[in-house]
């Protein structure tokens, strides 16, 4: 199992960092998770052809996660490709539906299959050799995290959130938890996470998660890498990661 981070910034331009974007290869077939604002554009960067996508889950509806959804589909499109299955939670349909009509001569030539999902729901996509856990995040708007289980490894995708039992929970014996980290330690926030709140959090997992890759990172989060690391390298068995754009790790 291969991730590759194609974004790991937010809805604030960074350089080096555009929205969220996750690629996963299982068995040679990319699974995308989420896919905001220039997460497209870094395809080539990361010698993977967009046409290779026909399986998208999204967190949640914010722009910084799903802006680049429609222009992916268009370029798929242009290169012969029409079909795509988009898994994401409750509003996806009808949310998906409004963008995609405003673009008539899009929607006329391709063949999209929406899929909702509620937290607690288990499923295999068509084409894969894996299993997929959804879970309720802590964020303003409905939020699904998941955890991808195949033969090399599982884990788990947080979305935006703050640090919630579900999400710990799901992710409870997994090889690698990819979680957000939007501010720096200190920081009094809702709906995100930080070093800090992020540790009090798993004081009570007593080292059951494997490794952590922190993303999702707001501009104040630069000079405060080995801030945040210091702050979570006792929670967990392995490695405190932070994701870079075009960063792959494999399982």
């Amino acid at each position: 199992m291969e991730i590759t981070f194609l974004g790991t910034g937010v809805a604030i331009p960074q350089k080096g960092r555009v929205q969220s974007g996750v690629l996963v290869r299982l068995e040679e077939k990319p699974l995308l998770v989420d896919c905001g604002s220039g997460v497209l554009s870094r395809f080539p960067d990361a010698g993977i052809s967009h046409t290779e996508v026909d399986t998208v889950l999204l967190s949640h509806l914010h722009l910084d996660h799903v802006a680049d959804l429609v222009p992916l589909l268009k370029a798929n499109w242009l290169r012969g490709k029409t079909n795509m299955r988009i898994y994401g939670p409750d509003g996806t349909e009808d949310w998906f539906s409004k963008v995609l009509g405003a673009y008539e001569y899009i929607q006329d030539g391709v063949d999209v299959d929406v899929i909702e999902l509620t937290p607690g729901k288990e499923f295999t996509p068509e084409g894969f050799d894996c299993e997929i856990t959804c879970a309720a995040a802590a964020h303003s708007v409905p939020t699904l995290a998941y955890r991808v289980t195949a033969e090399d490894g599982e884990f788990v995708y947080s979305g935006d959130t703050e640090p919630c039992r579900n999400i710990m929970d799901l992710a409870v014996e997994a090889d690698l938890l990819i979680h957000e980290c939007s501010f720096p330690p200190g920081t009094k926030v809702t709906n995100h996470t930080t070093p800090s709140t992020l540790a009090e959090m798993l004081e009570d997992y007593n080292r059951e998660i494997g490794s952590i890759c922190l993303t999702h990172f707001y501009p104040e989060m630069k000079g405060h890498e080995r801030e945040a690391i210091h702050r979570l390298k006792d929670y967990v068995e392995g490695e405190v990661i932070l994701a870079e754009d075009l960063m792959r790790l494999e399982l």
